[in-house]
């Protein structure tokens, strides 16, 4: 079902879809299923990318095939936080999703993606790399700064849902960088219910700090220096989530000031 709706997409829209899997979150959970397993995340990626591109795939017993999809191209992203899931991205996927924009969990998790795919024998260069976070423009004032941070924390109790998870799985002082678990000490659990919505009342555990290094917040400025030293880090693509009271105030001030200026800075650098 998944590979016959992007190939329809594709077929309908030109080859511009992406396909974004991981092992299975808030629509799972709130059927009181669990994330699936790492084998079975792969095995999909293999299932989906084969029948959206066209090809036949060995299927329950029987060679399964797209027909009229022959040319539709889709590439399947994965993401993940931990090391099995950052090592099965670099072996399989054709892009990496993290979400969060602090700098030195970009660089740590880049780096274990690159070094598996080098170990499988792929191209770490032909993994595109992208970073999904909370973008608000705003001025920078104490005041705006603080209802900025406040609009945006349900995004660290999003993200510590899966931090749990990981500490539950490796424990504490594994291979995942404290900078991503520590926070989550003073969590005390997780409404679906309000899953990704700004003002959700089961967040207060999350500090300004983690705010700020997670989401892009403040002026114009602040956002082309924080996405170019994402870039600077490996980053291709970032992806903004709008869950605030400014989503087409942001989305201007991204259109006609923070990609103008990256493409000069880009353009300097060349």
């Amino acid at each position: 079902v998944t590979a016959s709706h992007f190939a329809t997409l594709n077929e309908m829209f030109g080859n511009r879809t992406v396909c974004g899997i991981g092992r299975g979150d808030s629509a799972v959970r709130v059927t009181n299923g669990k994330p699936t397993t790492l084998d079975t995340l792969r095995d999909s990626i293999h299932v989906i990318r084969e029948l959206a591109n066209g090809r036949g795939v060995e299927l329950n017993g029987s060679t399964i095939t797209l027909p009229w999809a022959t040319r539709s191209e889709l590439e399947v992203w994965v993401a993940g936080y931990g090391p099995k899931a950052l090592a099965l991205t670099g072996e399989v996927a054709d892009g990496f999703i993290l979400q969060l924009a602090d700098p030195s969990i970009v660089q740590w998790t880049i780096a274990a993606v690159r070094q598996a795919a080098d170990a499988a024998g792929r191209d770490p260069d032909a993994i595109t790399m992208c970073v999904a976070a909370p973008a608000y423009v705003a001025d920078g004032s104490k005041e705006s700064m603080a209802h900025m941070r406040d609009q945006c924390r349900w995004f660290g109790g999003m993200v510590g849902n899966h931090v749990a998870d990981l500490v539950a799985r490796y424990g504490e002082g594994s291979a995942v960088p404290t900078a991503l678990t520590d926070y989550i000490k003073g969590r005390q659990g997780y409404d679906y219910n309000q899953h990704g919505r700004s003002g959700n009342t089961h967040t207060s555990f999350v500090p300004d700090e983690i705010i700020d290094r997670f989401c892009i917040l403040g002026g114009v400025d602040e956002h082309v220096r924080r996405l170019s030293e994402l870039r600077d880090l490996g980053v291709d693509q970032f992806a903004i989530y709008l869950q605030h009271d400014a989503k087409d105030a942001t989305l201007a001030a991204y259109g006609e000031h923070v990609i103008p200026a990256l493409r000069d800075v880009a353009l300097a650098k060349s």
